[in-house]
């Protein structure tokens, strides 16, 4: 049985790139399961407001889900645990450097995504970093290099969809392509990148659907997964929706808002129609 699932932050209102993915995700799971998801890890910018201005946008798109929904918030023991294996297994260390440290790093590499971490804070001694985690703001990163070696086998994950540069099929999963990235800081049990991966096990996830700006993260996510003994899913990467200079809507762009949408004469199956997906039988 396919089980999807849809994750919005609640930070901002959704747009037409969220009711594609949606829209991607319900369709998918026809005679499966849809999960919505609220990832809110971040406490200080999410809102109550925002999650149930999400509920009435999927409700009005005709869009229904299984209760309860789960809130990441509410799951940081969770997180910890797959955490705490982690560090069991020395595959992180502390990070004290900053973006701008990052940034000015004469050696960093650049990825798929930006800049990479050039590693700065991996060698460090076990007691300085006992001291400096005492006094200072740090992140926990992952050595990619140590887990990788520590996985062992080479690892692959089945794209449905396609990614950004056409891929298609069994994948290679190459947890390199972004660096030693953060897990946790001293501030916030979780990142993304972690909290997806136990969210997805839990709530046995089969088919994962999201915008090919994420497929980089995949690789990452799979070195993740085959560390912590979980099931890896399928993905189904779709296109984004841009506005007219190439850009990925935001919450600035009112004028494609659901909510926006919602109050003028435009229907889900207008909505449907824009966005080129075929009428839901």
């Amino acid at each position: 049985m396919i089980a999807t699932r849809f994750a919005p932050s609640p930070t901002g209102l959704l747009h037409l790139g969220h009711a594609l993915a949606a829209f991607i995700a319900y369709d998918a799971a026809k005679g499966g399961r849809f999960v919505l998801r609220i990832e809110d890890i971040d406490q200080a910018r999410s809102r109550k407001e925002f999650e149930e201005a999400i509920f009435e946008d999927l409700r009005w798109l005709g869009l229904n889900w299984e209760e309860p929904v789960r809130r990441q918030s509410r799951h940081f023991e969770d997180y910890g645990r797959a955490l705490e294996k982690l560090n069991v297994m020395g595959v992180l260390y502390p990070c004290f450097c900053t973006r701008k440290d990052i940034a000015e790093a004469v050696q960093a590499p650049h990825g798929r995504e930006g800049l990479l971490y050039p590693g700065t804070c991996r060698a460090l001694p076990a007691e300085a970093r006992r001291k400096r985690m005492e006094a200072e703001p740090y992140a926990l990163r992952i050595d990619v290099a140590k887990a990788t070696a520590r996985v062992g086998n080479e690892l692959s994950f089945e794209e449905t969809g396609q990614g950004p540069s056409g891929e298609s099929g069994v994948q290679s999963a190459r947890p390199e392509l972004l660096g030693d990235v953060v897990l946790a800081r001293k501030d916030m049990p979780a990142s993304y990148h972690l909290a997806v991966v136990v969210d997805d096990a839990l709530q046995r996830i089969t088919l994962v659907t999201r915008g090919n700006d994420l497929f980089p993260a995949t690789h990452v996510q799979r070195l993740l997964q085959a560390l912590l003994g979980l099931p890896a899913p399928a993905y189904l990467h779709h296109r984004l929706v841009l506005d007219e200079h190439g850009k990925k809507f935001s919450k600035r762009d009112n004028s494609v808002t659901l909510r926006h949408l919602r109050e003028s004469s435009i229907t889900p199956q207008d909505i449907r129609d824009r966005l080129g997906l075929a009428l839901r039988r």
